[in-house]
């Protein structure tokens, strides 16, 4: 773990096992509840027997999901595959390259997650070359995943372990948690001229009374507001209070917040992240942490130290006194 002071840009190797002694009693620590879901199915089409794969992204209702298709260009409207999976059916494409290039599908039956769970693979990141194993399902997931939506995990909370939470917990820092179902679309790099022109995608997102409460009243107290990940400072940054920084409103919704230098926190005091790849949105959120050149001064001593980056990468705590 690479530690960086917000304000005075200094950094500093330590230990992920040392991360509760870096909280205070007082603070508040914010996790992403969401769970990554077997998204990847497979199947053959009706009529030419040839194989076909979905990549279910977001559900839109009962039966039928946003999805990725492959071969897409042979699956028209009305185009039918049969998932492979003893008595699951398959599903019928309804609409074809919506604005985004995915498609609409409607399946035979309800309980399309169960169908998942017994059939589908976990969707590893893009960089990760090889195909999804079994273990992969609880690998690529945080121990505290408990909603499922997402087809990405929130990869910061991966170094935590049920040991670990139980020592802030002792600690005498409130833990909370929000949900933020992570899309494909956090893997798209940024390749417009201007940042401001860049398209930012939508993801799902719930933040409870009982958590924005929790923020509240730790701001109140004069305690600091952690995040872990990228996914939960885009929530609260979402539903920040525009009366009154520092605090939260609870709601639910999209959002598609894109948050970029010279913008700056307006309820997240201190960060828990990976390391993130150039023309990333997700650097480009640290950056709004404390001057970027902090950041890649911090980045390039990270490199020399031969600090892992990508989802099963080392961390980086962006901390203030």
């Amino acid at each position: 773990m690479l530690l960086l002071n917000r304000s005075t840009g200094e950094y500093k190797l330590d230990e992920f096992r040392s991360f509760p002694t870096l909280l205070r009693p007082g603070d508040c620590l914010i996790l992403n509840d969401t769970k990554v879901i077997p998204a990847r199915l497979w199947g053959r089409r009706t009529g030419t027997g040839g194989r076909a794969q979905a990549f279910l992204l977001e559900q839109n209702d009962d039966k039928t999901w946003k999805a990725m298709l492959r071969p897409g260009r042979r699956l028209g409207p009305g185009a039918r595959v049969e998932l492979d999976g003893e008595n699951c059916g398959g599903f019928v494409v309804e609409r074809r390259n919506l604005d985004d290039g995915t498609f609409d599908i409607r399946f035979d039956q309800e309980d399309v997650l169960a169908i998942m769970e017994r059939y589908g693979k976990i969707p590893l990141p893009p960089y990760i070359e090889r195909e999804p194993e079994a273990d992969d399902k609880e690998r690529y997931q945080t121990v505290y995943a408990n909603r499922p939506g997402a087809v990405a995990a929130p990869t910061a909370g991966l170094h935590f372990t049920d040991d670990i939470l139980a020592q802030i917990g002792d600690h005498g820092v409130q833990v909370a948690r929000l949900t933020l179902h992570v899309g494909a679309g956090t893997f798209k790099p940024v390749s417009v001229e201007r940042v401001e022109d860049h398209v930012m995608h939508e993801e799902p997102f719930e933040l409870s009374e009982s958590t924005a409460n929790v923020i509240n009243e730790t701001h109140r107290r004069g305690g600091r507001v952690v995040c872990v990940g990228t996914t939960t400072v885009r929530v609260l940054e979402t539903c920040a209070d525009p009366s009154q920084d520092g605090f939260v409103v609870p709601q639910a919704g999209r959002t598609k917040i894109f948050l970029y230098p010279p913008k700056r926190p307006r309820v997240v005091d201190c960060l828990l992240t990976n390391f993130h790849l150039p023309k990333s949105t997700l650097l480009m959120l640290v950056c709004t942490f404390c001057d970027y050149k902090h950041v890649f001064a911090a980045y390039r001593y990270a490199v020399d130290q031969r600090m892992r980056f990508f989802s099963y990468g080392d961390c980086m705590f962006l901390h203030r006194d």
